[in-house]
């Protein structure tokens, strides 16, 4: 009987976990991080479908004069949600979560498209490996960079409608070139699960790199038909992904 009871109870007690561990809850805070030439408007249409489905969205301005500067702004407001984050970067923004992501808040990271270097790693000498399509920047005797408006439309966003692409060029945040060829410190993702998003038509990064570097992370990866604007011009595409992120859904 002794037996019997003792056994009972380790069925019971091994259910208990099971259904506690079931239960868990998916991470409910979203931090989305814009990339270069960009604002964090561009975000609206991913934010929306994310807020609708009970997510709490943060959408940092990171002012893109330094990484340094991008990652403070960043991990003020991985801090000021307030739990469990889903850290979420397009473009050069994944440079900002790869050094950002390290605050223990962080739980899964999500590429949109975006740069995922390693530490001490020199991303733009890999990236001469794989040359984007196109690159027509313009640089300021200060040493900012935007994407020369008669190209933009083409170059970035060539699924957008003319009118919003066109607004986008005109709202453009000039970004520091020694913010794009900053170096990070530690990659996050070699200790956070991560999950990319390859945008199949981008002509700012090749997708082809952008591929490399999904494998290399380990990430769980889409590929999904879209410019380099892929977050504006297939929100529930990207919301999906970043849905699965915090339910820690397909992690490898």
């Amino acid at each position: 009987m002794k037996s019997a009871l003792f056994i009972a109870s380790i069925v019971i007690g091994l259910g208990s976990s099971f259904g506690t561990a079931h239960a868990a809850q998916p991470v409910k805070n979203v931090v989305l991080v814009h990339g270069a030439f960009a604002d964090g408007s561009g975000w609206r249409a991913v934010s929306d479908i994310l807020s609708r489905d009970g997510y709490r969205v943060t959408v940092v301005q990171e002012p893109e004069t330094s990484l340094e500067d991008d990652v403070v702004a960043t991990r003020r407001a991985i801090k000021q949600a307030g739990g469990p984050v889903v850290l979420v970067g397009h473009s050069y923004g994944g440079i900002v979560i790869t050094q950002a992501g390290n605050l223990p808040e962080v739980q899964a990271l999500v590429y949109v498209a975006a740069l995922a270097p390693d530490a001490n790693e020199n991303i733009a000498e890999v990236r001469s490996k794989f040359p984007p399509s196109t690159n027509n920047v313009v640089k300021s005797t200060d040493g900012f960079l935007t994407i020369n408006q008669e190209t933009f439309h083409h170059d970035f966003a060539a699924d957008l409608p003319k009118a919003d692409a066109d607004f986008m060029a005109l709202s453009q945040v000039p970004v520091s070139e020694k913010a794009l060829n900053a170096v990070v410190k530690e990659a996050a993702w070699r200790s956070k699960p991560s999950w990319y998003v390859v945008a199949t038509e981008d002509k700012k990064i090749d997708p082809d790199f952008e591929r490399f570097m999904a494998k290399r992370a380990g990430s769980v990866t889409v590929e999904v038909k879209g410019s380099h604007a892929v977050y504006v011009s297939q929100p529930k595409a990207i919301a999906d992904l970043i849905k699965k992120a915090a339910a820690g859904e397909n992690t490898k």
